[in-house]
C-alpha cells in the first residue's frame, strides 16, 4: 500500500491588492496641508570690505574709527571713507531706515564750544546706503547736534548684502571748509533698520 504525503499550496498575495471592481468602488479623502511664514527681517552684523578703508581703522564692522582725524599742520579735517557690508534678508514689501543720533561727528563729552570763533566743533560726513535695487544717501551736516534719518521704501521681497559707505571729506567742519577742528574726541552713532513701511 503506498503511503501519500500532504500537499501544501502557498499563494502569495500583494498586502495592497484589491480585486479591480473594489478599486473602482474605494473613494479619495483629501488631506489638507497648511503653513504660515511670518513677517521677517534680519540684518546681521557688518563686516568690512577689504581694500576699502582709507584713514579708518576697523575694530569690527560695527565700530570705526578715524586713523588720523586731523591734518597735524593744518588742524583740519582729514579725508576718510570705510565700506561696510552686512547681510540681509526681508520676506515681504518693507522700508530700510538710516539714522544717525548726532547729525555728525561731535564731541563724545556733549560739549559744545561757543567761545572758540572760527574753529570747528564738530565734523559732517556722508552715509550711502544699497539694498537690492534701492539706494539713498543720508547727509549729516553738522550744523544742530540732533537726530537725522532717511527712510527708504522697498516695494519686494529682497535678501542679499546692505552696502553702507561713509566718507568724511578733506577739511569738513562746521566752522567753515579748513577750519582747525578743536581739540576732543569726536562721534556718533549710525543706525540701520530693517521695519515693516
Amino acid at each position: 500500500m503506498a503511503r501519500s504525503s500532504p500537499m501544501f499550496a502557498l499563494a502569495f498575495l500583494p498586502v495592497c491588492a484589491m480585486p479591480a471592481a473594489a478599486q473602482e468602488a474605494a473613494s479619495a479623502t483629501g488631506l489638507p496641508v497648511t503653513g504660515s511664514a511670518p513677517q521677517v527681517c534680519t540684518l546681521a552684523g557688518g563686516e568690512l570690505q577689504a581694500g576699502q578703508l582709507v584713514n579708518f581703522n576697523g575694530i569690527s564692522g560695527d565700530t570705526l574709527q578715524v586713523t588720523q582725524l586731523l591734518d597735524l599742520q593744518t588742524l583740519a579735517a582729514r579725508p576718510a571713507s570705510a565700506t561696510v557690508s552686512f547681510s540681509a534678508v526681508c520676506n515681504y514689501p518693507h522700508q530700510i531706515r538710516i539714522q544717525s543720533e548726532n547729525n555728525g561727528l561731535w564731541p563724545t563729552d556733549g560739549r559744545q564750544a561757543t567761545d572758540a570763533p572760527g574753529f570747528a566743533t564738530a565734523l559732517p560726513y556722508d552715509a550711502n546706503l544699497t539694498w537690492g535695487s534701492s539706494s539713498g544717501q543720508l547727509q549729516m551736516d553738522a550744523r544742530i547736534r540732533s537726530n537725522r534719518e532717511q527712510r527708504i521704501d522697498v516695494d519686494q521681497a529682497t535678501a542679499g548684502t546692505v552696502t553702507l559707505r561713509l566718507a568724511i571729506l578733506a577739511g569738513a567742519s562746521n566752522g567753515g571748509v579748513n577750519a582747525p577742528v578743536l581739540a576732543g574726541v569726536y562721534g556718533d552713532t549710525l543706525r540701520i533698520t530693517l521695519e515693516p513701511k
